[in-house]
């Protein structure tokens, strides 16, 4: 178990961690722990916001995103550039979305989406941080990183190799269970009703948008996903 926490922690951030010979089991396992990572990256953030000063609060929240982009070591906002490019180049064809995909550069509509939303994402930190609502950013962290063992225990992964298809195919579906439980029913008692409402509903139209497109996700849309749930979520958490 402390092997695959391990998997999860070094995939997910940068924090150096080593986990040579892990089999595919403690791969796939890994998937359970999404949620605590995602909750130590909300606490270092939370640990950030103390030493930044309230009344400068926009040089705060930019300071507060890029040591957010830099912990993660902009894995998720990779995967919404390539998708951005990919939905929009390769429209009604799969294989052509795919291709795109795996394209290293970067087009036009991928740097628009990726400024749109690092633009969403500072404007709603700065809100945090004059509010004083620091709750927000630590959940929103915590269940887009719930959602992605969500997103592999109920979507095809469409990619024959790689790491997603490792982690699709030895998902530990009972104790991913248990855990989306688990930090439902915390999150519920927190949070209320209403933010995991809208939260699962964002959750569902994108993941109809990859169903529709791709018969399935990516490493690519998974992480797109996280991007866009951290938004939704900081939103729905600062409203309501």
């Amino acid at each position: 178990m402390w092997l695959s926490f391990q998997i999860a922690l070094q995939f997910l951030t940068i924090i150096p961690v080593s986990y040579a010979n892990a089999s595919d089991q403690q791969l796939g396992r890994s998937l359970i722990f999404y949620p605590v990572v995602g909750l130590i990256i909300g606490l270092i953030l939370a640990g950030v916001i103390s030493f930044l000063p309230v009344s400068y609060s926009l040089l705060s929240a930019a300071l507060l995103l890029s040591a957010w982009v830099l912990l993660t070591g902009g894995l998720h906002i990779d995967g919404l550039a390539d998708s951005a490019d990919a939905w929009l180049g390769g429209i009604g064809s799969k294989q052509r979305s795919l291709e795109i995909m795996k394209d290293p550069a970067a087009g036009p509509i991928a740097v628009i989406v990726l400024g749109l939303s690092l633009l969403l994402k500072l404007a709603l930190l700065e809100i945090v941080i004059s509010s004083g609502q620091t709750y927000a950013l630590i959940w929103s962290i915590i269940l887009a990183r719930t959602a992605m063992p969500l997103l592999f225990l109920t979507t095809d992964y469409v990619r024959p190799n790689g790491i997603g298809a490792v982690l699709k195919n030895y998902l530990p579906v009972n104790e991913v269970k248990w855990m989306l439980i688990i930090t439902t029913v915390i999150a519920f008692f927190c949070l209320g009703f209403t933010p995991l409402l809208l939260g699962l509903i964002v959750f569902l139209l994108l993941r109809y948008a990859m169903e529709h497109r791709l018969d399935g996700f990516t490493g690519d849309t998974a992480g797109a996903m996280v991007e866009l749930l951290e938004i939704s979520f900081l939103l729905f958490l600062i409203v309501f």
